[in-house]
């Protein structure tokens, strides 16, 4: 299994990545909501573990403009979270919700769920996982997702050996998840900050794994 890392702009970084060298695009992209979650990750700024970092709440890079889906849509599994806010822009395909509240809870605060759209089919499935919720001091970025849902999506769509893209990695969640079920895995990431704390977290989970792992830092692609 291999592990490439890309810090720059994804539709840039994309050019010098054969399509298909990549089975599948799972990823959580920007999609103009302007998001500026004023709040503190941990006490006095600390994640897990005591690690500070200064990146969790903060407004995601082109977060200020509508998402056009249209450049992954060429792949052949497809994987995009957020898919109610550009869904004129999306054919017919499956509808995939993350649950991340306890059902007591439902209707109080911010939504009950997230969407994805997933290339194919028409079916609705549901996963719930609440175990980022109310844990601030372990979210390493503002949507954050859980590990083991990414893991649910990634056996859901792709076959082990896999090489799954990840073009707006965050803080690398798709990417350790990868690791752990055997799949190949490309993340680009425009936001130094975020690509720092992926980079870390994936090196993490590979390293149990003995996976080669290339950064791809001091290209033009950031600039």
């Amino acid at each position: 299994m291999t592990v490439q890392l890309y810090l720059g702009d994804c539709l840039e970084v994309m050019k010098s990545i054969p399509d298909k060298s990549v089975d599948a695009v799972i990823t959580d992209p920007p999609y103009g909501m302007n998001w500026n979650a004023k709040v503190t990750c941990g006490k006095n700024g600390h994640g897990s573990k005591g690690q500070k970092y200064s990146n969790y709440g903060k407004t995601i890079v082109n977060d200020n403009k509508s998402f056009d889906p249209s450049p992954f849509l060429k792949f052949e599994r497809v994987v995009l979270f957020g898919c109610n806010h550009y869904a004129n822009s999306l054919p017919k395909g499956t509808t995939l919700v993350w649950i991340k509240k306890h059902t007591q809870n439902f209707g109080k605060y911010l939504s009950d769920a997230e969407i994805a759209w997933m290339k194919g089919g028409e079916g609705v499935y549901c996963y719930q996982d609440t175990s980022l919720l109310g844990e601030t001091n372990n979210r390493l970025h503002t949507n954050q997702k859980p590990l083991g849902l990414m893991k649910w999506i990634i056996e859901k769509c792709t076959r082990e050996g896999d090489t799954i893209l990840d073009p707006f990695m965050g803080s690398g969640t798709t990417g350790v998840a990868c690791v752990q079920t055997g799949r190949n895995f490309i993340g680009i990431e425009i936001d130094p900050g975020y690509f720092a704390i992926a980079e870390k977290r994936i090196k993490d989970a590979q390293q149990q794994m003995r996976i080669d792992f290339t950064v791809e830092k001091e290209l033009d692609y950031a600039k």
